[in-house]
């Protein structure tokens, strides 16, 4: 009850105010850094014009995400100090019905702003990216894993890698260590699992041969154990091509099975951290199941005590992968504009202020021939496992 009241407090002192200040050992003359930071609050939705709360039965878990991802970052510029700057942060509320983003533009109240840092999608991520474009601002996608179309801007900076680069880095891993083994891409019907066995097609054929040899099986709603022609003698490597969590579930408890008779590796997709019955103890005994993410984090770093005192002291509870996420975004990338205000992008993967994740962004070209990035992501992707419940790094 106590962590549901903080929350509430915390909601509505945003919806009264949106301003913060960086803790710094500053005086009023240093130069002061703007910094947005975007997310979906709801706050017009929890709150009336005068500012009652409307929910009898507490916050909706569908405004956890945003909330959590501006309580981190909002204890991310009350801790850091920055030398011979000062940083003020701003929240805007995406959901907003009276200002939103589309109207802070045209009143113009986001030209002030030298960094953009948004856990946004769709249209809000559209909207800023085009903003930032047009007033030559970085912006920071901190959880969105799209590009979102967007092409000819070398101003956004994808931190949630997109499911394309996944793809790249499970085929590059295959090649350099599987590359003599049996190959198999095990999907379902579907839009995203077209594009997944797309990126695998493009990525193996090359000057008109193949790299590896992949098969691909497709499947409805039971996966068979005898589907597949294994050979006892050989090293198989299924490729789990679906973000499904019943497919997803349903291939993990077929491999499982045929790992008793046949040597074999297992890695899906990187939505499959999140199927809950991947990472029940019980259920796939001393068999990992492997996904790639662009985080991790152990939370035993002098960060994340950070954070996690603060969030017992002033929300008495635990902050969760958003809190750690809006940290990190808001901590590194404002240190690194104080630290290099007029080239700010050509410093990305700059690691003085590493946090907790390794960074490594890269410009993406959608096409050879153009002659710009159409956005900066992440390319440094963990591979994780999943074993006897328990979620860890592999390499």
């Amino acid at each position: 009850m106590k962590r549901w009241l903080l929350v509430l407090l915390f909601a509505a002192s945003i919806f009264c105010n949106n301003k913060l200040i960086a803790q710094t050992d500053s005086v009023p003359v240093l130069k002061t850094y703007n910094v947005g930071v975007f997310a979906p609050l709801y706050l017009d939705s929890l709150f009336s014009t005068s500012g009652n709360f409307r929910y009898k039965q507490g916050i909706p878990k569908f405004v956890l995400p945003g909330i959590d991802f501006v309580q981190g970052a909002e204890t991310a510029f009350d801790s850091m100090k920055l030398w011979n700057a000062n940083a003020q942060a701003f929240i805007y509320d995406t959901k907003s019905y009276t200002t939103p983003i589309p109207t802070l533009i045209s009143n113009k109240s986001l030209d002030k702003l030298d960094l953009i840092i948004g856990s946004v999608k769709d249209f809000e991520y559209k909207q800023l990216a085009d903003f930032a474009l047009r007033k030559n601002i970085p912006f920071i996608s901190a959880t969105y894993p799209n590009d979102g179309g967007i092409t000819a801007n070398p101003f956004v900076v994808v931190v949630n890698s997109t499911l394309k680069a996944h793809c790249e880095a499970i085929f590059s891993y295959i090649l350099q260590n599987h590359g003599t083994d049996k190959i198999i891409l095990c999907r379902k019907k579907g839009t995203q699992e077209d594009k997944v066995a797309a990126y695998f097609k493009d990525l193996n054929e090359q000057d008109g041969r193949n790299f590896l040899d992949i098969q691909i099986l497709n499947f409805d709603s039971t996966i068979k154990t005898s589907a597949f022609k294994l050979d006892s003698t050989r090293q198989t490597v299924i490729i789990g091509g679906s973000l499904d969590e019943s497919f997803a579930s349903n291939l993990a408890s077929t491999c499982y099975d045929l790992n008793k008779t046949y040597q074999l590796t297992l890695i899906g997709m990187p939505n499959w951290d999140g199927f809950k019955s991947l990472v029940t103890k019980e259920e796939y005994k001393d068999f990992p199941i492997y996904f790639t993410s662009p985080y991790f984090n152990t939370k035993q770093d002098n960060y994340s005590k950070i954070i996690t005192n603060a969030f017992l002291k002033k929300y008495k509870g635990k902050p969760s992968d958003m809190a750690f996420k809006g940290f990190e975004c808001a901590y590194l990338f404002t240190k690194l504009l104080a630290k290099n205000p007029n080239d700010f992008m050509s410093h990305i993967n700059d690691k003085t202020f590493k946090v907790f994740t390794e960074y490594n962004f890269h410009p993406v070209k959608l096409k050879k021939e153009n002659t710009i990035p159409d956005y900066f992501e992440n390319k440094h992707l963990y591979f994780v496992k999943i074993l006897n419940g328990s979620i860890s790094k592999a390499w």
